[in-house]
């Protein structure tokens, strides 16, 4: 195994969703040299459809509050349709499995639904990192282009990972689309997910769960 090799595999594999940070703000050199290199990931015939806002400081703050009180009104709003039983069978087992692991790690009970409501709400707040991105593509996007998005997205982590940040991709950041677009100014995109990122805070439990991934032969196979 090369070098570079190794550092891919390492990378790759040690990228995990982190849901509590440092209040310490990534530098606007590394903040635009992340989103740079970002910008190198694929899409069809080379269109590159996003438009990512990313939210720091005293804006991050007030987008936070107002997010929270568009939740506490059930103001939902989402561009792309959701349902509760996207998932079923192996799927659903897999999410069951992440959430059990993750409350766990909270010290929340499976049947305490009113502290796992709280914390789904706090998730607002972005977990406390200091950044969020907001992941955005045309007007007019269907699958197709949700699909360049989520390649650009990837590569996102990936080059946050590669700068020693933490981040955390947030769907329910998209269930208030509205919301969002109405504090940042955006009128003709539609919003896919969100990005909370900065500096992982090393004592928090919840940062040290880990998940299982499928094997090979699960989910790949291989023709000649």
């Amino acid at each position: 195994m090369t070098t570079l090799t190794r550092y891919a595999d390492q990378l790759i594999r040690n990228r995990r969703a982190v849901r509590a940070f440092r209040p310490d703000p990534v530098p606007d050199e590394t903040l635009r040299a992340v989103f740079s290199l970002a910008g190198a990931a694929p899409s069809n015939s080379n269109t590159q459809p996003w438009q990512v806002e990313v939210v720091s400081g005293a804006a991050r703050d007030r987008l936070a509050e107002t997010l929270l009180a568009a939740h506490a009104r059930g103001a939902v709003s989402t561009d792309f349709p959701y349902r509760d039983d996207l998932y079923s069978g192996t799927y659903a087992q897999r999410r069951r499995e992440a959430g059990a692991a993750m409350y766990a790690a909270l010290g929340i009970g499976r049947d305490d639904h009113e502290a796992r409501a709280a914390y789904d709400a706090e998730s607002l707040r972005f977990y406390g990192a200091p950044h969020v991105a907001f992941l955005f593509l045309p007007p007019n996007a269907e699958a197709r282009m949700a699909a360049d998005l989520g390649m650009y997205g990837q590569t996102l982590l990936l080059a946050l990972a590669a700068h020693g940040i933490a981040s955390c991709p947030q769907g329910l950041l998209s269930f208030y689309a509205d919301t969002v677009r109405e504090a940042l100014g955006v009128r003709d995109r539609k919003l896919l997910f969100g990005v909370s990122f900065g500096y992982a805070d090393p004592s928090a439990p919840v940062n040290d769960i880990t998940v299982p991934r499928a094997e090979l032969a699960e989910t790949t196979r291989f023709h000649s």
